[in-house]
This record gives structure tokens, C-alpha cells and sequence, in this order.
């Protein structure tokens, strides 16, 4: 919990002003997804058409996060974050006001969007610049609770969409865009403390150490589950099983709550039980879930459930995964950060777009979501591989009860 030393030790606004940017921007990120059935509809786009319309916003993000990583060393996280909110705001006012009328049209507002999914590399080092060492967590908690955004989108966009028309949801979504901008632009401020920009050397050297990569590839799983789900769910529900695009975003954005709520909890459970032991339980949760799922439930609740249950799999590995990551790359993890991060997105990409060419090819989501319940199967094997060398080199100096 948040003491009074915390809030001494850091800049309080800072910190608020970086966890709305990210609510909000993570809101915006997935809103093609719970606007996904009502666009199809009026576009007259096919499976495949609609989940790479949901996958773009999800790769743009990935990539950009790169992007933003290296500006933010460059020109510092505040102006990096004014820069991408512009882009944003402007981008959505454009579709509200020329309209989008064709799928072309679409896929290019995915990519405007994927500049708010980058703000994930900004929003994190503006708050934790501020903070000691020792405070990390706390402060890289509070401000990453902003992925709970992508419930607002869950929740209201289908039914505004309903009501006013999906074009005029873009010009209605900025409204809480302004109003974080402006809070951002009065209330952050950039930290005393800024460390030297990194050479191109630097950001290559972590691809030749082979953990950089195992880690990549544990994050695009989980959080590539996460993200690519909460993308997908509206439609899925809406194809599976009948349900009005209202009713539809309601369950996705059940789905959706439960992975963002309990990131933090898979953190805390991680330095409880070990993060390599935890990572593990939730891989082969997620990977029976998603398996389960797979099969075509015959009632939408059952699918809920299940679905529930992945999504949380999927938010706790979020969280212990980058329980580990500090752990094996200290010094570099500002680079891995960005990448893994980077990673992440990847794979909600890879999932939204399988889901929808599932679909368009064989009839059913089953073959998406089965091949990505065996990635997570993957994952867990291995995890198994590596963590016999990891609890007697990097572990043992971080505390083999920890990993």
C-alpha cells in the first residue's frame, strides 16, 4: 500500500497524470474491437477482414513502443507523451469528422491507434524517474493500472455506438482524451533525474542474450493472450452466440476486468511463491482454459466462465513476468522493458488476426484459439527448461525463493 513516505518521496501529479494518460489511451487502443460487429456490418467485411481490423491497433502499438522507447530517451517522457496524445486526439477527430468508408480507411485509424497502445513506454519511465529504488513497484503498479482502460471501451462504445452511430463514438472518445491531455500538460512534470541517452549499441546488445528472448516470447503469451482477447470477445460473442453488440461488449468487458485487476496480484504472488513457479501454474491454467473454450461451449455464460478464468491466467502472468524480468536484467531493463512490451502486443496481434482467418477458412474460432492454447503449452515447457539454470546463476544472486 501507498504510505506516506511514498507520496514524499516521488511527485504525486506526476504519477496521477501518467496513469490517466494510459487509462485513456488503453481505452481508445481496443475500441475497434467492441465497435467491431456495428463497423463490419456497415463495411460489409468478412472473418478474416474484422480480426485483422481488431489486430492492427494491437501490432501499430507493439512496434511504436519501440519508438517511444528511444524518443523518451532522446527527448524525455513528457514531450514524448504530448507528442503521441496530438496524434491521437487528431487522428479520432478526423475519423469523426470525414467519416471512415472503407476498410482501408479503417486499418489506417488502427495504426493511429496503435500510438495510443505505445504509451505504455512513456506513461511507465515519466512516473518512475521520480521514484527511488526501493518504491519501483509501487509506483510502476499505480501508474500500470491504466491498462483497465480497454474496460471503458468494453463497456460503453457498443452501446454509444448504438445510439449515436459508431462514426460519432471517435469524436466522443476524445472528450476524456482532452480532459487527460490537459490534466497531463498542467500537472506533469519531467524528473530532475534523467538518465544519458543509450547508444543503438546498447539497444542491440540485449538480442544476443538467449533470456531476452525467452522472456519476448512469455510476455507475447500472456499478454498477448490478454490483449488480442480483449480485442476479439465482442465479436466472438457476438458470431458464437447470438448476442447484440450491447450485450456482447458487456461480456468482454467481464472478461476484461478480471485480467486487469489482478496484474498487481500476480506480481505479489510471484514474490510469494517465486515468479518461475507462479508463471507456471498460470500457463497451464490458460492453456486448459483457452483448450476448454476451444470446443464451442453450447451456452454463452459457460464461455464466460471459462474465458474468465484464461483472462485471469493471462493479467497474473502479466505481472509475473515482469517480476522476473528486473530480476535477470537489471541494468538493461529500460531496453527490455520496450521490447518485451514490444513482444506483448505481437502476440495480441498474432491471436486477434488468427481468430478472425479461423473463422473465414474453417467455419469456427476453434483452430485460432486451439493453436495459441498450445503457445501457452509451449510456453510452460519451455519455462520448465530454463528454470533448473536460472535458480543456480542469475536466481541464485537474486534469491532463489524469489524466481
Amino acid at each position: 500500500m501507498a504510505s506516506r513516505d511514498f507520496f514524499k518521496a516521488g511527485h504525486p501529479p506526476t504519477l496521477f497524470a501518467a496513469f490517466f494518460y494510459f487509462d485513456m489511451s488503453f481505452m481508445v487502443w481496443v475500441m475497434l474491437g467492441p465497435l467491431g460487429v456495428q463497423i463490419a456490418q456497415d463495411l460489409h467485411l468478412n472473418a478474416a477482414q474484422r480480426g485483422l481490423m481488431v489486430a492492427v491497433p494491437l501490432l501499430a502499438g507493439a512496434l511504436l513502443r519501440v519508438v517511444n522507447g528511444v524518443l523518451v530517451d532522446r527527448i524525455g517522457p513528457l514531450r514524448t507523451g504530448t507528442i503521441g496524445q496530438v496524434i491521437v486526439i487528431l487522428g479520432l477527430l478526423s475519423a469523426w469528422w470525414f467519416g471512415v468508408h472503407s476498410y482501408a480507411q479503417v486499418l489506417l485509424l488502427g495504426i493511429v491507434l496503435g500510438v495510443a497502445g505505445a504509451s505504455f513506454a512513456v506513461a511507465l519511465p515519466l512516473a518512475s524517474r521520480w521514484y527511488p529504488p526501493e518504491l519501483q513497484g509501487i509506483a510502476l503498479g499505480i501508474a500500470g493500472a491504466g491498462n483497465s482502460g480497454v474496460v471503458f471501451a468494453a463497456l460503453f462504445a457498443p452501446g454509444l455506438a448504438a445510439a449515436y452511430g459508431w462514426t460519432n463514438v471517435f469524436g466522443l472518445a476524445t472528450i476524456p482524451l482532452i480532459v487527460a491531455f490537459v490534466t497531463y500538460l498542467a500537472v506533469a512534470r519531467e524528473s530532475p533525474e534523467t538518465p544519458p541517452p543509450k547508444s543503438l549499441t546498447e539497444y542491440l546488445a540485449v538480442f544476443r542474450v538467449g533470456d531476452a528472448w525467452w522472456f519476448m516470447f512469455f510476455y507475447a503469451v500472456t499478454f498477448g493472450g490478454f490483449s488480442g482477447l480483449a480485442s476479439s470477445l465482442p465479436i466472438y460473442f457476438h458470431d458464437q452466440y447470438g448476442l447484440d453488440p450491447k450485450l456482447a461488449g458487456y461480456f468482454a468487458a467481464a472478461c476484461v476486468l478480471a485480467g486487469s485487476l489482478v496484474r498487481p496480484v500476480g506480481g505479489t504472488l510471484a514474490d510469494r511463491i517465486g515468479g518461475i513457479r507462479a508463471l507456471s501454474v498460470m500457463y497451464a491454467t490458460a492453456a486448459l482454459a483457452i483448450a476448454v473454450v476451444s470446443i464451442g461451449l453450447p451456452q454463452a455464460w459457460m464461455a464466460l466462465t471459462v474465458f474468465i478464468i484464461g483472462m485471469l491466467a493471462f493479467g497474473m502472468g502479466n505481472g509475473s513476468v515482469f517480476q522476473l524480468v528486473p530480476q535477470r536484467f537489471r541494468r538493461e531493463i529500460g531496453v527490455m522493458t520496450g521490447l518485451v512490451g514490444m513482444t506483448g502486443g505481437i502476440g495480441g496481434f498474432y491471436l486477434a488476426s488468427s481468430l478472425g482467418y479461423s473463422k473465414q477458412f474453417t467455419g469456427s474460432y476453434q483452430v485460432g484459439l486451439l493453436v495459441f492454447a498450445v503457445l501457452a503449452a509451449v510456453a510452460l515447457v519451455g519455462l520448465t527448461s530454463v528454470k533448473a539454470r536460472w535458480r543456480t546463476t542469475w536466481g541464485a544472486v537474486a534469491g532463489v525463493g524469489r524466481i
